[in-house]
């Protein structure tokens, strides 16, 4: 009964005005605010590691596809006949960003060039963008302008180009009056949060209230994400059909469904739905990286199943706007699980190619015969331009960038919080002074952070540090600065202490009185711990990385692109064992071994591993592929009269073919 309340309360008729407006009580604000406050684009610097990894992609697909695809070289985004749907709003989501991240001065113009035109051409109703395309998309189909506002947003961010704000808030007013005429559909009603967030955003820059009636009419009509997860009727393996509820992006997308809600609703329930849809995708379709699987829908726990690559970096998203909402430690770990693992593996290491699918045990990725994927095609786990859709191909590009913009983020008590710990450089300012924050770090490879705070004059501020679950004796040092460290707290902004029995991922305030340059040096020692999978398997885990066996791959050009080439992956060396380990003492059994890198290597590549792990185990001559896979893990535990083998583990983002999940030897 209180579920259908809370869902007739936001189906209310509502028209006062053309923007018509859901009354908040009186005593209550019109949007709540943030926990914590993102940064604009450009504050926050790649270095070290991450800087290489958002270099490789503007080297490969990420800054280049208006050069030759023709979905943004020749869209209709720009007066062109190809594509004018999602693809360039995708691709500007990401590419702009990375262009300003990297103040690539070339990667600029391109960007440049599609903003102006969109502007330049607004109509005069407001609308931004065609109206329909060659393609047949519906006309005033309002899903390609979500992602365009997002772009857009962080365009006016990095740049302060004073067209960007009036000309969304204009837009609005048209979409609103389009709602009016024909309510959210489709691709639109299940991710309408991610319009609303972008309203909410431009609230916080403006204050003008019409955009929160356009918000909450919006939200009013989109997919309810929290009451279906409440009620979760998609525990098996979808085979065949199509559904929005069932969609891996979708899904992934609706994370942030609640957070985005609680802005304007205030409930508990809201603020706390996105971890009942995690807990529950973990129980029925989790994967070993932190994400579920979706091939195209979700398909179960086999870590034979694909997840689609637009769901990664959908997941990542709606993981950092939900931080900046709820402020909330365990959300960090999540995000950096997913960044450090299932991001970087989908990907050919250059970043000449992806993939549509990665699987988590991932032995074979070819065209021909018989195919696991519940409803995608055969060339899903290919690495190429656009395989089995082109939807990856423009939406990939938001990873690593967002990731990075969202590292740290402003505190109302007037300091700053990580979400996420990697290298980089933060400039931006506290009270109207100037602050600057350098980040040198190998983590997620390494333990050790060390934050260096400079201030041009002596000033008093917190940092909010995040202590990872899987960090069970964390250290804090400093030989330059007196500070004192707060007790935990699950959540940036909490005064009540953290009441948890054994570890969990918390903030801890460390309050220091910064003068000059002082360095805080964080120990963040990860213990190797058994993951638990399909069937009884085991994954070797520490800290935020997974490890799996890499296979060594025989790369097969099948086809030569405008720049880049498509390619199967063969295995070449032996993948179907089980490991001799005992989860319950798992430190016994898996040994960790540092490795220099090749110097100017990707981090995440065959090259760049830095630290693996060693752990015996035996071949399972009968564990083979099944419907051009490996088959599903034997059921643990099994036996083996095989030679024990020493297998060397690396991180998993760092292959191409791997085994993570593994079955475990009897005794």
């Amino acid at each position: 009964m209180n579920r259908v309340r809370r869902r007739l309360a936001w189906l209310v008729p509502m028209g006062l005005g053309l923007w018509s407006c859901m009354v908040a009580a009186a005593d209550e604000p019109a949007v709540r605010p943030l926990a914590l406050q993102p940064l604009p684009v450009g504050a926050i610097r790649p270095t070290g590691w991450l800087k290489t990894q958002l270099e490789t992609q503007a080297r490969g697909l990420g800054g280049s596809l208006d050069e030759y695809w023709p979905d943004i070289k020749e869209s209709a985004w720009i007066g062109g006949e190809a594509e004018g749907w999602e693809r360039v709003p995708y691709w500007l989501d990401g590419a702009v960003p990375l262009a300003f991240l990297l103040d690539d001065d070339a990667l600029k113009a391109k960007v440049k060039r599609y903003i102006d035109y969109i502007l330049d051409h607004q109509r005069d109703d407001g609308w931004l963008g065609p109206v329909g395309d060659s393609q047949k998309h519906a006309a005033y189909d309002v899903w390609p302008l979500f992602p365009l506002y997002k772009a857009l947003i962080q365009y006016e961010q990095a740049t302060g180009d004073p067209r960007v704000v009036p000309a969304l808030v204009k837009c609005a007013g048209r979409i609103d009056r389009v709602l009016d005429e024909t309510p959210l559909y489709e691709w639109a009603k299940v991710r309408a949060a991610d319009y609303v967030l972008a309203l909410t955003t431009l609230y916080d820059r403006t204050g003008d209230p019409a955009l929160i009636a356009a918000a909450r009419k919006a939200m009013g009509q989109a997919h309810d994400w929290r009451a279906q997860f409440e009620d979760y009727r998609l525990t098996d393996r979808l085979t065949s059909g199509f559904g929005m509820l069932s969609h891996g992006v979708n899904t992934a997308m609706g994370w942030k469904f609640g957070p985005v809600r609680s802005r304007l609703s205030g409930d508990v329930g809201d603020r706390d739905a996105i971890f009942d849809m995690l807990d529950v995708l973990d129980r029925f379709h989790g994967q070993a990286t932190g994400m579920f699987s979706c091939d195209e829908h979700v398909a179960g726990r086999s870590p034979s199943q694909g997840t689609e690559l637009c769901a990664v970096v959908e997941a990542t998203y709606s993981l950092e706007a939900s931080i900046a909402i709820l402020g909330d430690a365990r959300l960090g770990d999540r995000l950096e699980r997913i960044a450090y693992n299932a991001l970087p593996a989908t990907f050919k290491k250059d970043m000449t190619a992806h993939q549509y699918d990665q699987q988590v045990n991932q032995v074979l990725c070819v065209r021909e015969g018989e195919h696991v994927f519940a409803t995608n095609g055969p060339d899903s786990n290919l690495f190429g331009l656009e395989p089995n859709f082109g939807c990856c191909t423009a939406n990939f590009h938001q990873g690593w960038p967002k990731l990075t913009t969202h590292l740290w983020m402003k505190t109302p008590a007037g300091g700053l919080a990580v979400a996420a710990y990697a290298p980089c450089a933060v400039t931006t300012e506290i009270r109207g002074k100037p602050v600057r924050l350098e980040v040198k770090t190998e983590y997620p490879f390494g333990d050790a952070v060390e934050i260096a705070v400079t201030v041009p004059e002596p000033m008093r501020f917190p940092l909010e540090l995040r202590v990872p679950s899987w960090t069970r004796t964390p250290l804090v040092s400093a030989s330059d600065v007196p500070f004192t460290l707060g007790p935990p707290k699950l959540r940036t902004g909490d005064a009540a202490d953290l009441a948890r029995e054994g570890p969990g991922a918390c903030y801890r305030t460390l309050d220091a009185r910064w003068s000059g340059t002082a360095t805080i040096r964080l120990e963040l020692p990860s213990e190797v711990e058994a993951r638990r999978g399909f069937n009884g398997s085991a994954t070797v885990v520490r800290g935020p990385l997974v490890f799996a066996l890499p296979v060594k791959p025989e790369w097969r050009k099948i086809k030569d692109g405008p720049r880049f080439a498509d390619w199967e992956v063969l295995p070449r060396s032996a993948w179907n064992y089980a490991l001799e380990l005992a989860p319950e003492r798992i430190e016994e059994a898996v040994k960790f071994r540092r490795v220099q890198p090749a110097a100017g290597a990707p981090a995440f590549s065959a090259e760049g591993v830095r630290i693996v792990a060693e752990v015996r185990a035996r071949r399972l001559e009968d564990w083979g592929l099944e419907r051009g896979a490996a088959a599903p893990p034997p059921k643990s535990p099994v036996a083996s009269a095989a030679p024990l083998e020493t297998l060397t583990l690396a991180p998993y983002g760092c292959t191409d073919l791997r085994v993570t999940e593994f079955p475990i030897l009897r005794d």
